[in-house]
């Protein structure tokens, strides 16, 4: 299984519901670097996974609707727990979807699975694996 992962960084705002989250059901802000990581059993005819440049524009894209953002207040997060391993989700589905419509380029075509790895810290992290289809 060939991989190839694109890095990018995210800062926000949000506040969780629920007593298990202590404090954090208080707003507070956090910084993610969220790594993107396509899989695919084989490389095309130029030994390429997936345009790289691509991969890394609509990361970007996809991380700019989140970005300085209060995640309280976006609509596609209503009623949601923005925990990291909820965006990191999120942020697969969104990944997957440009694959499956032809915004990665052909090389989408051929990713079999996405992983999406969220770190808040060097400590602490989450990720969310699964296929593109």
């Amino acid at each position: 299984m060939f991989s190839l992962t694109v890095v990018d960084h995210i800062m926000v705002a949000h506040s969780f519901r629920g007593a298990e989250f202590g404090p954090a059901q208080r707003l507070h802000g956090a910084t993610f670097v969220v790594e993107a990581e396509f899989r695919a059993p084989k490389l095309d005819d130029l030994h390429l996974l997936i345009d790289i440049g691509l991969a890394k524009d609509e990361l970007r894209k996809i991380l700019s609707a989140l970005d300085y953002r209060n995640l309280d207040e976006e609509p596609v997060f209503a009623g949601k727990n923005t925990t990291t391993e909820y965006l990191c989700l999120h942020i697969h589905g969104l990944l997957a979807a440009a694959c499956k419509d032809g915004r990665m380029g052909p090389g989408g075509a051929g990713v079999s699975g996405i992983k999406v790895l969220l770190r808040e810290s060097h400590v602490a992290w989450a990720a969310f694996e699964g296929p593109v289809g």
